[in-house]
């Protein structure tokens, strides 16, 4: 592309190419544009230091003008060629200069918060707060070896799921320190350490305990001492084998009752069909719609849905005398009822919108239990045969 004078009209008419490419300036030699495949500009200065080009990024062009983005590269262009100056090098060492505490800033504003979605945020940036920079607090990241990740990890021994998901974050945090610049490529310090075991736990309602929670929740809703609304909640976990938050949310406008189906825009696999039975129907069909509060469990104040279930299951729990039970355990018994009337894993998995055969393949085991009262009545038949 033959050079010119970068002016504001000249940029706007850049074409975004399927690769980044760069445009100089014709007045000021490395001064220049690059153009990326997002159609997002960014000015930069390019100089040759010791045998290598280097580039200097300046700011994006929109809240960085021609005007100061040319001032700017003067002045840079001017030390290098003047005093023997290196601004990339400059760059290169307030990058590795960066403490534990600034990376993890950067972390959750840069990469969190534009590519997880509100929940993982939130574990994030609990990891981030409560246990990574009380460790490392203003220890350079390019310092952090993999004895400090180890100390730091079995330092949390005794929460061993928490300790996981803490070098989980961590090491995703030194992935990205290496891609800033922060950390030399190739020097993760969370590789080689070793997660400990975790047992994940299956928590399933029998016959008696379900009939229990039903007796409480119809209980606790004729008398008033629960929201109808988070009674209702309870009630649709339990028969759609949702996720709380997936209900919890709830908008109306994402129930069919016509197709018997909800049809979420999101979830934690993305966009998901959620296909009802009667019983979960003829609760929606029930269930007021407050005016103009467009969620399913209505909250407290104007437009919000209920933000804490988790203060009304204990008191249900315990009226059940189900202390030990958690509200997801609600959707396992989905899974397992479905199992214990024959539906197969691949069906399971389909209810439960799962999108790893793995995932369902936990439930494994309950797919026997019908085959074993089929073994227990074939041979009770037979033993009363023989005598």
């Amino acid at each position: 592309m033959s050079k010119e004078k970068l002016t504001k009209r000249v940029i706007d008419k850049l074409d975004a190419l399927d690769k980044d490419y760069i445009v100089f300036d014709s007045e000021l030699p490395g001064f220049g544009i690059r153009v990326m495949p997002s159609g997002k500009c960014f000015f930069l200065i390019q100089y040759r230091r010791h045998g290598r080009t280097r580039r200097v990024m300046i700011g994006q062009f929109g809240p960085v003008t021609v005007e100061i983005a040319r001032k700017e590269a003067i002045r840079m262009l001017g030390n290098v060629r003047g005093s023997d100056g290196d601004p990339a090098a400059i760059r290169d060492r307030e990058r590795q200069s960066a403490t534990v505490k600034e990376l993890g800033e950067r972390f959750l504003k840069e990469h969190v918060a534009t590519r997880c979605k509100p929940t993982t945020q939130a574990e994030y940036k609990r990891a981030v707060e409560l246990f990574i920079n009380p460790f490392f607090g203003n220890q350079r990241a390019r310092a952090v070896s993999p004895a400090d990740v180890s100390e730091l990890h079995g330092a949390h021994a005794h929460i061993p799921y928490q300790a996981n998901r803490t070098l989980g974050v961590l090491s995703k945090m030194m992935n990205l320190s290496e891609t800033w610049g922060i950390r030399d490529k190739h020097t993760n310090p969370c590789e080689d350490i070793e997660r400990y075991p975790e047992h994940k736990r299956e928590r399933f309602l029998s016959a008696k305990e379900m009939k229990r929670l039903g007796d409480v929740l119809t209980q606790f809703e004729t008398d008033g001492s629960e929201s109808s609304y988070a009674i209702a909640a309870f009630r649709l976990l339990l028969l759609t084998g949702c996720r709380l938050r997936e209900i919890q949310t709830l908008k109306w406008e994402y129930v069919d009752l016509d197709e018997h189906q909800i049809n979420l825009p999101d979830s934690k696999t993305g966009a998901k069909t959620v296909h009802l039975g009667e019983a979960a129907i003829e609760l929606l069909k029930k269930l007021p719609q407050a005016d103009s509060n467009p969620y399913v469990v209505v909250g407290k104040f104007k437009d919000t849905h209920l933000t804490d279930l988790q203060r009304p299951w204990r008191r249900i729990r315990k009226a059940a005398d189900l202390d030990n039970v958690r509200i997801h355990d609600l959707r396992h018994t989905f899974a397992s009822g479905g199992l214990l009337v024959g539906e197969s894993l691949p069906m399971i998995g389909k209810l439960l919108g799962h999108t790893q055969v793995q995932t369902t393949a936990r439930y494994a085991h309950l797919a026997n239990d019908p085959i074993k009262a089929a073994a227990t009545r074939i041979s009770e038949r037979l033993a009363a045969a023989l005598g």
